[in-house]
C-alpha cells in the first residue's frame, strides 16, 4: 500500500479554502481527502471545483455516474470510483453486478441498456485511443443529442484529469467507501 504523497490539510482551513469546501460539501460532512490534498494550491482547488459536472446536466444522473465509474475504473482511480459509488449509487441504482462490471476488462452487455452500452464504449474508446470511430459516433448519436454528447465527452475527459490527480497524489481512501469490485 502506498502512502499519500501530499498530506491533506487539516482544520482550521484558510478562509478561501473553507469557502470552497462549504460550497461543495453537504452540511456536516467533512471535506474529502482529495479536496483537502488539493487545498495546498487553493487556486487549482477552486478551478477544479468550478469545473465540476455534478449538477443537473443534460444527461441523467445514472448516465453521468456510469461514465464516471467506467472512466475512473479504466484509469485505476479506486479512490474516485469508491467515492462515487458511496455518494451516488443510491440515486443511480446500479446493482452489485453492474458495479462490478464497471471494473471489468470487457463489460457484460446483458447488464446494460443499449444507451448504457454506448456510454461504456465511449469511455473505453476515449481511454484507449482518445477518439471515437464513426460507427461508435453513429451509435451514440442514435441515443443522445448533440448537447448530451458534448457533456459526455467533457465528463470523461474531466474524470481522466481527476483520476490522474488522485493516482498521482496517492490520495488515501475515504472511510466507508468501497474498493474496486474484483
Amino acid at each position: 500500500m502506498y502512502s499519500p504523497r501530499i498530506q491533506p490539510v487539516q482544520p482550521p482551513y484558510a478562509a478561501d479554502v473553507q469557502a470552497e469546501f462549504d460550497r461543495v460539501m453537504p452540511p456536516g460532512m467533512p471535506p474529502l481527502k482529495l479536496f483537502r490534498s488539493m487545498a495546498h494550491n487553493p487556486r487549482v482547488l477552486q478551478r477544479l471545483l468550478a469545473a465540476g459536472l455534478l449538477d443537473r446536466g443534460s444527461i441523467s444522473l445514472r448516465e453521468r455516474e456510469l461514465l464516471i465509474l467506467r472512466t475512473t475504473a479504466r484509469c485505476g482511480a479506486e479512490y474516485e470510483w469508491g467515492v462515487h459509488v458511496a455518494v451516488f449509487n443510491a440515486q443511480a441504482g446500479f446493482s452489485p453486478e453492474q458495479l462490478a462490471d464497471t471494473c471489468a476488462v470487457v463489460p457484460n452487455c446483458e447488464l446494460w441498456s443499449s444507451a448504457e452500452q454506448a456510454l461504456l464504449a465511449l469511455a473505453d474508446s476515449l481511454h484507449s485511443s482518445a477518439t471515437l470511430d464513426d460507427n461508435l459516433w453513429q451509435q451514440l448519436s442514435a441515443e443522445f443529442t448533440e448537447s448530451q454528447l458534448i457533456e459526455c465527452l467533457v465528463l470523461v475527459g474531466f474524470y481522466h484529469a481527476v483520476s490522474f490527480v488522485v493516482n498521482g497524489l496517492r490520495v488515501e481512501h475515504e472511510a466507508q467507501t468501497p474498493r474496486f469490485a474484483r
